[in-house]
């Protein structure tokens, strides 16, 4: 079962980008994944600030994205660029940090100015820390991501269309992946032979 973590940038409590990661790993829970959450903004502020990432819960974060098939990366967009402590964080991952993983980078931000945040800004980290496979992403303006009684956000129905759609390609192309290593684990099998032709 591919394992799954979720990495929420952004620096505020209750902040819609959490809530909407959150439900994310829920529908992909759902589909038979395992899913793990990190938090950035939980973690101990002097290792993120002087990079050193000593502290119990850094290495342990850090070892959840070295165990982790696939990664969903989450961030509100301050200024035209993804947060400072996400920011952080990544700095503190090994230089082939994301090898072999399929990333889903997701965005919110105030104005439609920062759609292209990912693509600009997000998206050439992940690459440049060996991602496998950085999927389409998606950008979502604060406006259309509403909270219900209980809490949890909603989105409206074409955003949570291009979320799902998003989110399946994600799930899809991870399948793909460990299906393409799992082949490459199977012992090659005895050759046959059909009278005096050998085959593979």
């Amino acid at each position: 079962m591919s394992l799954i973590v979720t990495i929420s940038g952004s620096p505020s409590p209750g902040s819609r980008t959490g809530q909407l990661t959150e439900q994310i790993g829920a529908t992909l829970l759902a589909e038979g994944f395992k899913v793990r959450g990190i938090n950035v903004r939980d973690l101990p502020p002097q290792d993120l600030i002087y990079g050193v990432g000593e502290s119990p819960a850094v290495r342990a974060a850090l070892q959840l994205v070295a165990q982790a098939d696939g990664i969903i990366v989450s961030t509100p967009i301050y200024k035209a660029s993804y947060t400072g402590v996400l920011k952080s964080f990544l700095d503190l991952l090994p230089q082939f940090g994301l090898a072999g993983k399929v990333v889903l980078p997701v965005a919110t931000g105030g104005t439609l100015a920062h759609v292209l945040a990912i693509d600009y800004g997000l998206r050439p980290v992940l690459l440049a820390l060996a991602a496998q496979h950085v999927v389409s992403g998606l950008f979502i303006l604060d406006k259309l991501i509403a909270r219900d009684a209980g809490g949890d956000v909603r989105l409206e129905s074409e955003i949570q269309a291009r979320l799902d759609l998003v989110v399946a390609d994600f799930a899809l192309s991870l399948r793909r992946l460990q299906t393409a290593v799992a082949d490459t684990l199977v012992p090659s099998k005895a050759r046959r032979t059909v009278g005096s032709t050998v085959l593979p």
